[in-house]
């Protein structure tokens, strides 16, 4: 049996995305262990506490993440497990991960209406990613995975080899995949809507195929969401090219706007 790691600060947004990965665990049989990285108040933090209180408040918070674990196992029928730790919370995941052999780590994303879509620990983790994550926005629920997009700026066979390790490491879907390919290059291919997208079959998985060259990267993939009613956007993190301008938070504001998709990223070599 897999398990997936969600991490919570109590935020709402946290919360609603254990309540996407308790779904999703249940959906597919795996087991969740809530993960929560203790730390002090501003005010605490400035205050020379004694060995004795700061004791006293990780116990309190370790009994809250318990409380949460066993509610969350009796509503979603499901084997949930806790985790809290004193260090930060990238460094803890990345060792939760190794020690559960987790398959995916789920994170919540921020309300658009704040500054910014992705809080300061899902922006970290995915720019230092080795695992898969995935982000869930505040208004996400999960009702299945009907229809799943990839995008993706790499035209050969990575992204097909790509799904195949989703589906036997991450997320056994059972979904038909649209693979969105994007090229800013204009004279590479043909304009999006002169592109017949084509059908085909790979490693098991029914697979649409479709091309876009607009420079205007969020505006076309958004649209594509839509047309296509994607319940999971799928992208493989770059550090240079198409991902990484789609992690600038301006690009992340336009393209988390409206819509309530989910973002799975999986690490695989370039």
């Amino acid at each position: 049996m897999k398990t997936i790691i969600a991490a919570t600060d109590y935020s709402p947004a946290a919360e609603n995305a254990v309540t996407y990965a308790a779904a999703l665990a249940k959906h597919f049989n795996y087991r969740l262990l809530l993960f929560n990285a203790f730390s002090l108040s501003l005010h605490e933090s400035n205050t020379l506490l004694p060995a004795s209180t700061v004791s006293d408040l990780e116990a309190k918070n370790q009994d809250r993440l318990a409380q949460q674990a066993a509610i969350t196992a009796l509503i979603h029928d499901i084997t949930v497990s806790y985790e809290t730790s004193y260090t930060p919370v990238t460094d803890e995941l990345q060792n939760l991960v190794k020690k559960h052999n987790a398959s995916l780590v789920v994170l919540g994303m921020a309300p658009e209406s704040q500054d910014w879509i992705l809080g300061n620990t899902t922006t970290t983790a995915i720019k230092n990613l080795a695992f898969p994550v995935l982000v869930v926005p505040i208004g996400a629920r999960f009702k299945g995975l009907k229809k799943i997009l990839l995008a993706c700026d790499v035209a050969n066979d990575q992204p097909v080899q790509l799904l195949s390790t989703i589906r036997n490491e991450v997320i056994a879907f059972e979904s038909p995949v649209e693979i969105f390919y994007v090229n800013k290059e204009a004279a590479e291919i043909k304009p999006v809507q002169d592109t017949v997208p084509h059908t085909f079959q790979a490693a098991g998985i029914d697979c649409v195929y479709r091309e876009t060259n607009s420079t205007k990267i969020v505006a076309e993939l958004k649209k594509e969401l839509i047309t296509c009613g994607a319940e999971l956007l799928i992208m493989i993190p770059k550090k240079h090219g198409f991902w990484s301008s789609l992690l600038h938070r301006s690009k992340t504001r336009q393209l988390a706007t409206g819509l309530n998709i989910p973002l799975l990223a999986v690490p695989m070599s370039s």
